[in-house]
């Protein structure tokens, strides 16, 4: 009797240690099988992540934007290059896990390289506004052609150009339109009094366009000119507007209300911005 019982009980324990380890098999079968998504993408932003790692905060043209880990990618020698550079146009592959914030970024291959305007101080700040306006107004997870078109848009045009005055205003222009934020340009928001030929103002810390009689201390102007540029932003592509000096201080104008609109937006300092004013 003490003999079957013993043989029972290592039967048992073979039979439990079998299973188990089926199904432990099964699982590690279904994390090596979990397909990569594939997605076209606009780095966004990266951050130093422990010794070896990169925080990615990318726009996905079919996942929105998304924030993974790229392992190894500070390493002298890694798989990503160059493509894990600002505002870089990609093909990402990653893997995501409902249980996970953070996506885990498998590979990166380079479609359109703006090393001209990365590599550059002074064309690298006009990216760098794109940039962080880009990650601080889009939701995570939420696809926006839209945004994705006009990033790229104006990130080819400051590479093609030399320049990131015009494209930087299209782009934020045309981010406040998107946005819902953009005002009327023919009345003022406060007595609906119709501008005319005359100059507007526009206030950082309050949405719209005033009047000169509805104006208040420390509002700058917004000539007829820099609405009439608004106008033509709305609907012309940026790529088939020529640049002339003569345009200089309207494009200025109207960059610093959207600027100044999107601020009151999201409700913090575009840390960036001051960059602008060194170049």
């Amino acid at each position: 009797m003490g003999a079957r019982v013993v043989i029972t009980i290592v039967l048992r324990v073979r039979t439990l240690r079998t299973a188990c380890s089926s199904l432990s098999g099964a699982a590690s079968a279904r994390r090596l099988l979990m397909p990569a998504r594939e997605t076209e993408a606009i780095i966004l932003k990266t951050f130093p992540l422990g010794e070896a790692d990169r925080l990615v905060s990318f726009l996905g043209r079919s996942s929105g934007r998304v924030r993974g880990v790229a392992a190894g990618a500070r390493l002298l020698k890694n798989r990503y290059g160059s493509t894990l550079e600002v505002l870089s146009h990609v093909q990402m592959w990653y893997v995501e896990k409902e249980t996970r914030e953070l996506v885990r970024i498998q590979q990166a291959e380079l479609l359109e390289s703006f090393h001209k305007a990365q590599s550059n101080y002074g064309l690298s700040t006009g990216l760098a506004v794109i940039s962080q306006i880009s990650e601080l107004i889009l939701p995570e997870h939420e696809v926006s052609e839209s945004m994705f078109r006009l990033i790229l848009l104006a990130t080819r045009e400051v590479e093609r150009t030399g320049d990131w005055a015009l494209p930087l205003s299209y782009f934020v222009f045309w981010t406040v339109r998107l946005g819902g934020w953009l005002p009327r340009f023919d009345r003022c928001v406060a007595c609906d009094t119709p501008f005319g030929s005359k100059a507007s103002y526009c206030d950082a810390h309050a949405p719209g366009l005033f009047c000169e009689k509805c104006r208040r201390p420390g509002m700058k102007p917004l000539h007829l000119e820099a609405r009439s540029l608004a106008e033509r932003f709305a609907g012309e592509r940026l790529d088939r507007i020529e640049y002339a000096m003569s345009m200089h201080s309207s494009v200025k104008e109207l960059r610093e209300a959207a600027l100044a609109w999107i601020e009151n937006h999201v409700e913090r300092r575009l840390t960036t911005r001051e960059l602008l004013e060194t170049t």
